[in-house]
């Protein structure tokens, strides 16, 4: 406990009296100081206990004391100690009165008792109690490394809330809570996520004091990480400001929290070396290879079946409608992958790092991600059905909304430079085969301007809106021209003809009535396609490419 009023009081060798304001005795004393200034009020910083003489002063004058200790009482003092056997024998009734109306603390100090001894008093008290933070604080520290070593980040936070005499919550990037303690400051801590979203927005480090929902409490809020972007955030939730041991004890657990939160970059380099390696291994068929190299490290995630996730970076610029129901559905998810978009600097692959490493976390899920040096791609393996999965959909959806335009005071542009390719699920054995599903994916969406396509949507699709891809224009436009360009002579519709004898099937009796002319008209136009074209329609390829051709070069019509 810091020194208050009533411990000098009660110290035995300063034989002090209390002549006014004994119901505030219990106020902390943080200095004593000597001044027989009439106006010591610019020199005082508050918490002092002021001890005089009154040397100029008339402490016999009531309405010069009342304005003196009114002024006193104003700065923060927290009890005048007056000497008598001094100036005066007694302590002047005019001070006393003045003092107990401005409900100041007045202590009368006896001639044998010096000022020096007042004030060592003072001195001593506060390096002991200083001491004792200190102590305190070294406890606190060694307890919080023992929680942190042995029972990870949650074993820390309960620690911290013994030490505080309250709660604590860990966030992670993206303002969720990971964990909390004890266990019902849950509801309390989700209710603060605004404010940590907030406080991301502020350089790192950052703190932020806040007043609990409905004034339950006093809530300090600290960045995690030595980044530019935090990596996680803590919440110490307690009754009052937190003292001096208490303060030790969060500065710990910040330290402690930042180096389990920040890995070191040689310890995230080794860690990428052995994901690729098991990722080489399962797309060479070798499971059982990548399991023995894996070890624990991704947990069950090489046994259950899995999805894989194939992002690369690609400088996007669209602007398509997107229909009004989707805009209030999107809405949410946009805007949190625009913020984390934003927040990644410009790189894309980071800021889908940052969103299925988090939502994995959160969830307690393995995930293996991979970046390929030498195609500038990521390659993530996750659970199927798990967060991490629905958290890449989610953002690849809100990314898609707000390039789209469909996220208020959002411009189109450039937020979503990012195209992603997910597999189908797949066990250990078909990795390769997910990991190709993945690849195709990820071309269609680069070709349809997507930010994501999922290779089951291509199975339960059509092929036709493949067609749109300009290499397939340019071979459809190169095998119809010269029938377009025998039509424009007005020779014929061979082209209409072609269309609907293969539409047909081949029956001519039924592509000829479709047309409105007899079939011998229908049998001369198609010898006529086969000899412009150079190519037998009884051939099923050469059948094949032209009803494609004629797919896509209607696509454009």
């Amino acid at each position: 406990m810091p020194p208050t009023l009533s411990s000098l009081v009660h110290h035995s060798a300063l034989k002090l009296t209390v002549r006014a304001g004994a119901d505030r005795l219990d106020v902390p004393v943080r200095w004593a100081h000597v001044s027989e200034l009439a106006d010591p009020v610019p020199y005082m910083e508050g918490g002092e206990l002021l001890l005089i003489t009154a040397l100029q002063l008339d402490a016999e004058d009531p309405e010069a004391m009342r304005r003196y200790v009114r002024r006193l009482a104003g700065a923060g003092v927290v009890g005048l100690g007056f000497a008598v056997g001094v100036n005066y024998e007694e302590t002047p009734k005019a001070l006393i009165d003045a003092a107990e109306e401005a409900d100041l603390p007045l202590l009368e100090v006896p001639r044998r008792t010096p000022f020096l001894a007042i004030s060592k008093a003072v001195s001593a008290a506060i390096a002991a109690e200083q001491y004792r933070a200190v102590t305190a604080g070294f406890a606190a520290q060694r307890e919080l490394t023992r929680q942190a070593l042995n029972a990870g980040p949650e074993g820390l936070l309960a620690a911290l809330a013994s030490q505080v005499n309250g709660w604590a919550a860990l966030y992670d990037a993206s303002g969720a809570v990971v964990a909390t303690a004890p266990e019902w400051a849950g509801r309390r801590a989700a209710r603060l996520t605004p404010d940590v979203e907030r406080l991301r927005e502020r350089p790192a480090p950052a703190s932020s004091v806040v007043g609990g929902p409905g004034n339950e409490d006093r809530v300090e809020l600290h960045t995690l990480g030595t980044g530019r972007r935090p990596r996680a955030a803590l919440a110490v939730g307690t009754a009052a400001a937190l003292g001096t041991a208490e303060r030790y004890a969060v500065h710990s657990a910040i330290a402690l929290l930042t180096l389990t939160t920040e890995r070191s970059r040689s310890l995230q380099a080794a860690e990428q070396r052995v994901g690729a390696a098991v990722l080489r291994m399962l797309l060479a068929g070798q499971p059982d290879h990548a399991r023995a190299v894996a070890g624990s490290l991704y947990g069950d995630l090489l046994d259950a079946p899995f999805r894989v996730i194939v992002a690369e970076a690609a400088s996007v610029s669209a602007a398509r409608v997107v229909d009004p129901g989707t805009r209030v559905a999107l809405t949410k998810a946009s805007a949190a992958a625009l913020v984390v978009a934003a927040d990644a600097g410009g790189d894309p692959l980071g800021a889908l790092t940052e969103v299925v490493e988090s939502a994995a976390a959160r969830a307690g899920e393995a995930v293996l991600v991979v970046p390929e040096t030498e195609t500038g791609r990521l390659v993530v393996l996750a659970s199927d059905g798990g967060a991490a999965v629905g958290a890449c959909a989610e953002y690849a959806a809100g990314l898609e909304a707000a390039r789209a335009g469909a996220v208020p005071d959002q411009p189109a542009g450039d937020q979503g430079e990012l195209v992603v390719g997910l597999s189908a699920p797949a066990g250990p054995i078909a990795a390769a085969a997910a990991y190709k599903q993945a690849e195709q994916a990820l071309s269609v969406a680069r070709r349809r301007g997507r930010v994501c396509v999922e290779h089951e949507q291509l199975a339960s699709g059509s092929v036709l809106p493949l067609l749109a891809d300009d290499a397939v224009k340019a071979f459809a436009d190169g095998l119809l021209r010269a029938l377009h360009e025998h039509d424009a002579t007005g020779r014929g519709d061979l082209v209409a003809s072609l269309r609907a004898w293969l539409s047909r099937h081949g029956q001519w009796d039924a592509a000829a009535a479709d047309l409105g002319v007899h079939r011998h008209t229908l049998r001369y136009r198609m010898r006529r396609v086969e000899e412009i074209l150079g190519r037998s329609l009884d051939d099923a390829d050469v059948r094949m490419e032209l009803w494609l051709a004629l797919k896509a070069t209607s696509t454009e019509e």
